[in-house]
């Protein structure tokens, strides 16, 4: 991380390097500047949102090295070299795959569409980053656990009914696209191997 002076003001900047949803992306910001609005502002990955500033609603939520973090409680600074998703980055994990939409979805966002797990919009971005990761250590929630996990993100529209449903039902579409996966990879085993008599 090197630092230069802005021209338009006395403020020390310090380039930041990150590898945000698979990209290592750069820019020169003040010591100050937050994760959000260096996620929105100079990397322009808008999905993040800022609710309240805080640390209380969720809205911000990224994940940073797998972890889920209020991104408007860190500084950019602090994020050197690590890795960052935000929610435009969930669609090109691993684990997405391209849903009855015709759009490609990681089995959160796929659930939440099914289950109608949003309303305005506003914070789930939050919610996606938020089970992803919970889902990582817990692929088998009830209906409490899941209650629990997404108690640290505040939605004012949809009463939480929805959202709880759409952590289990990703948690399903998890484990039949892990179980699909499976049979797959056995499938060109099998294959390879009668190739391999042919030859």
């Amino acid at each position: 991380m090197s630092e230069t002076t802005s021209e338009t003001t006395s403020e020390t900047l310090h380039d930041v390097t990150v590898t945000v949803n698979g990209l290592r992306r750069s820019a020169a910001v003040p010591a100050r500047r937050l994760l959000s609005d260096f996620l929105r502002h100079d990397l322009e990955l808008t999905g993040t949102h800022v609710g309240c500033e805080h640390g209380v609603c969720g809205a911000c939520t990224v994940l940073v090295d797998g972890q889920p973090m209020r991104s408007c409680l860190m500084f950019a600074v602090t994020a050197q070299d690590h890795a960052i998703t935000t929610v435009e980055g969930l669609c090109t994990a691993p684990d997405a795959r391209v849903a009855p939409t015709g759009e490609s979805m990681n089995p959160v966002q796929q659930a939440f569409a099914e289950c109608h797990g949003l309303q305005c919009g506003f914070c789930t971005p939050g919610f996606l980053t938020t089970v992803t990761a919970y889902l990582e250590e817990n692929p088998a929630p009830t209906s409490e656990q899941a209650r629990e996990a997404i108690s640290g993100n505040l939605c004012r529209c949809t009463g939480y009914q929805n959202i709880v449903k759409s952590v289990l039902r990703a948690a399903e579409i998890k484990a039949e696209r892990a179980e699909r996966a499976e049979g797959e990879s056995g499938d060109s085993g099998e294959s390879g191997d009668s190739g391999e008599e042919q030859a």
